[in-house]
């Protein structure tokens, strides 16, 4: 489904970590790029709550972080790509940068250091949501 600039994207942060979640929304902030709609966000603190909103449909992006407990964001990140049709593009954030292969095994479309740099963040989510929008990605709206 092809979004309008009036249409919003909807992006989901699961971290048990309430800090976490607050840096991915001030780093994305309403509009990570110009050329895209405004973001609507969905906070999950637990892998149920994440689950239920990607079966209920309408999620864009998903930002995992990789160092939650107790489910981290890596090892859910593989179950969404192996459970959900039409699972949307997945960003980890991931504790180092020599972890990137955990992000490969957990097939992430994107994975950034944490703490999050808000400029790669923001390159990295706009990209996915790009490829999400040209319809690279099955929409589940």
């Amino acid at each position: 489904m092809a979004h309008t600039t009036d249409e919003t994207l909807t992006v989901l942060v699961y971290s048990d970590d309430r800090n976490t979640r607050e840096q991915v929304r001030t780093a994305l902030g309403r509009r990570p790029a110009a050329d895209l709609p405004e973001l609507d966000y969905l906070e999950c603190a637990t892998t149920p709550a994440v689950l239920r909103a990607l079966e209920k449909g309408g999620v864009d992006l998903c930002v995992l972080d990789g160092e939650a407990v107790p489910a981290g964001g890596l090892g859910l990140g593989r179950q969404l790509k192996d459970e959900i049709y039409g699972c949307p593009p997945v960003l980890v954030l991931i504790g180092r940068p020599q972890d990137s292969w955990l992000a490969a095994w957990s097939r992430a479309d994107a994975a950034i250091s944490h703490p999050v740099d808000p400029v790669a963040l923001a390159e990295a989510a706009a990209t996915l949501l790009r490829n999400r929008i040209a319809g690279r990605t099955p929409a589940t709206h």
